[in-house]
């Protein structure tokens, strides 16, 4: 189960970090050959968003499996008594 949890935390940073990427290298380029000042090539759109949407998926994902996790009794919590 731990390695199931670090492996969901290691796609959702890989995910996080390519949404960087894609927002970093988008955007707008002009073209210094052009005397119109349209973009060159555009940047494949939706790149980043595809990114966060798979980010997104894994951290629901994860969620479930705790959750389904602690209902099975694999996990126990471990925190302050419900009574204290």
């Amino acid at each position: 189960m731990k390695i199931l949890v670090a492996l969901a935390f290691i796609a959702i940073l890989a995910s996080l970090g390519s949404a960087l990427f894609y927002m970093m290298r988008g955007g707008n380029q002009i073209d210094s050959d052009s005397t119109e000042g349209s973009p060159s090539t555009p940047a494949p759109k939706g790149n980043m968003v595809k990114a966060l949407a798979i980010r997104v998926g894994f951290s629901i994902v994860l969620f479930i499996c705790i959750l389904i996790a602690w209902k099975m009794g694999y996990i126990q919590p471990s925190g302050i008594p419900a009574g204290a």
